[in-house]
């Protein structure tokens, strides 16, 4: 049984997952950002493994990947719904970052709720590289 500040992390865990739109995705580590007040990525995907049956509806969980695009290793239900969604793989089963990558909560979104965003990325870390052939 969780503890009450454990719930309480956990709700604004499953808030700020509730943001991200269909077709995007986040990482871990960028829920834990938003979130701030030392929750961590591994804190996240605690949180995504305790959805409450109330919140499992409204929680996007599929849309949370790990930071190399990579789906969870029982992925195969959750790689056929981002595909619905529109989100794109590439040649080694990865999300396509560059692309579906979502930027984060707005200023005033994350300030009104007591967030933080996310730090502006260089798209070059992102970029993916054109194969030549």
């Amino acid at each position: 049984m969780q503890n009450t500040s454990e719930y309480m992390l956990y709700q604004r865990i499953y808030q700020v997952i509730e943001q991200v739109p269909c077709g995007m995705v986040a990482t871990y580590g960028d829920i834990a950002t938003i979130v701030g007040g030392g929750c961590d990525a591994r804190m996240v995907g605690y949180a995504l493994n305790e959805i409450p049956k109330d919140r499992v509806e409204s929680v996007p969980w599929q849309r949370i990947i790990n930071k190399e695009g990579g789906i969870s290793t029982r992925g195969l239900a959750q790689r056929q719904i981002l595909e619905d969604e529109g989100i794109v793989f590439n040649a080694q089963e990865r999300v396509i970052m560059a692309r579906f990558h979502w930027a984060g909560p707005s200023t005033e979104w994350a300030a009104a709720h007591g967030f933080q965003t996310l730090p502006p990325r260089d798209d070059e870390d992102e970029a993916e590289q054109l194969s030549l052939f």
